[in-house]
């Protein structure tokens, strides 16, 4: 082939990569969420991840505007992303809202398609159905009246956030005097298959299960069979996380300072295992938060807040057990949450009552964590999403 003519396919092939919605970027990118309130921060900041040294450039490639945008979900299929706005009584903002952002496919740029009310305070965590026809937001509601609910937001065809047409609330345990006088829905997670979704109420005690059907657009979730899992009581559930192959699942109890693991059969999870993250010390000094499993499915990540401010990482077996192999210090306070860049060679800890994000080298074999590469100073982090246009 002569030189001009390979030149040309390049030239094409580039074309054709920039003008596909999958097309990649120069270098991965990350999104940091913080909060905002007496933090400094704008609330989203888009930044540029080195994956060869694990560092992220520390001027941003762009910010934006957004009150404490504490969790971020990404349809990179649409080139969308989404924020839980965590606005309650005592805040500048005093209304809990979800927002919408469009995300150029060629250079990852944020624009704003505007935001919903999302009909409770303090909304924590978001997640979208499969076909993007939904967000679920988790308000958290941390005061006893109203307490906790989980909104349904119908998502348009543009990527814009509809009013929301679905709200279920839960009856709280009572269990823990302070912690669990009201419902505090803290996350919606579906089921891989997509056809339920899992709801940790960390004042009921329960993780609650729907059946998703879009089929009724105005309330597309019904309660399933059966319609919950009742854990410990007092156990405060959090967070919960499948692992890649959909066998597992595995959720964060907050105020038991534990991790469950349950089987997942069909929509259904049986609790099969429990760990203790105090191990005799007082349930003061550990708050399990964020939870993740690797990519490859052999590791599983937990974040140990309050006094501990540490990394559990856990070798999972072939039955799906969790073994402790590794305490790892997160450098900083409040590790709210975490993420794996997708070489799977370096964690990023969002600290966020130390106003930073630090970055640890993680060894893809062992799953251990290695040194500290980095320490970037950002208001209040509290969570970390990579764009990623290399990754399949």
């Amino acid at each position: 082939m002569c030189p001009r003519r390979l030149l040309n396919r390049v030239a094409l092939a580039a074309t054709l990569a920039f003008s596909n919605t999958g097309a990649a970027f120069a270098m991965p990118q990350v999104l940091i969420g913080s909060y905002t309130h007496d933090s400094g921060s704008p609330g989203i900041l888009r930044l540029r991840f080195d994956p060869e040294s694990g560092r992220v450039e520390p001027r941003p490639l762009q910010t934006l505007v957004s009150a404490n945008p504490s969790w971020l979900t990404l349809d990179l299929k649409n080139n969308r992303l989404y924020a839980a706005n965590e606005n309650g009584p005592g805040q500048p903002d005093p209304v809990g809202r979800a927002s919408a952002f469009a995300i150029d496919p060629a250079t990852g740029r944020l624009s704003p398609l505007g935001q919903q009310i999302s009909l409770g305070d303090e909304p924590t965590h978001l997640s979208l159905s499969h076909d993007g026809r939904y967000l679920f937001v988790s308000n958290y509601g941390s005061g006893p009246n109203p307490g906790g609910s989980l909104a349904v937001m119908p998502v348009g065809e543009d990527g814009t956030l509809q009013p929301v047409t679905q709200l279920a609330t839960h009856k709280a345990s009572e269990v823990h005097p302070q912690r669990q006088k009201s419902a505090h829905v803290h996350s919606a997670v579906l089921s891989p298959n997509g056809k339920t979704l899992f709801v940790s109420d960390l004042g009921a005690d329960r993780i609650f299960a729907y059946r998703y059907d879009p089929a009724n657009p105005e309330r597309p979730l019904t309660a399933a069979e059966p319609a919950a899992i009742t854990l410990l009581a007092g156990s405060g559930p959090r967070h919960l996380v499948f692992s890649p192959d959909g066998s597992q699942a595995y959720a964060t109890l907050e105020l038991s300072a534990q991790v469950a693991r349950f089987d997942h059969v069909d929509g259904t999870l049986v609790q099969r295992q429990l760990v203790d993250l105090a191990e005799g010390d007082s349930l003061d000094a550990h708050s399990p938060g964020a939870i993740h499993p690797s990519a490859d499915g052999r590791f599983l990540y937990v974040s140990d807040r309050a006094k501990a401010n540490r990394i559990m990482v856990y070798a999972i077996d072939e039955h799906g057990s969790l073994n402790e192999i590794q305490q790892r210090t997160s450098e900083g306070r409040e590790p709210r949450e975490f993420a794996i860049d997708p070489s799977g060679r370096f964690m990023l800890i969002a600290n966020q009552k130390s106003d930073a994000l630090v970055i640890l080298r993680r060894d893809p074999d062992s799953g251990l964590l290695g040194e500290t590469l980095q320490t970037l100073s950002i208001g209040k982090p509290s969570d970390v999403k990579f764009i990623d246009r290399a990754a399949p």
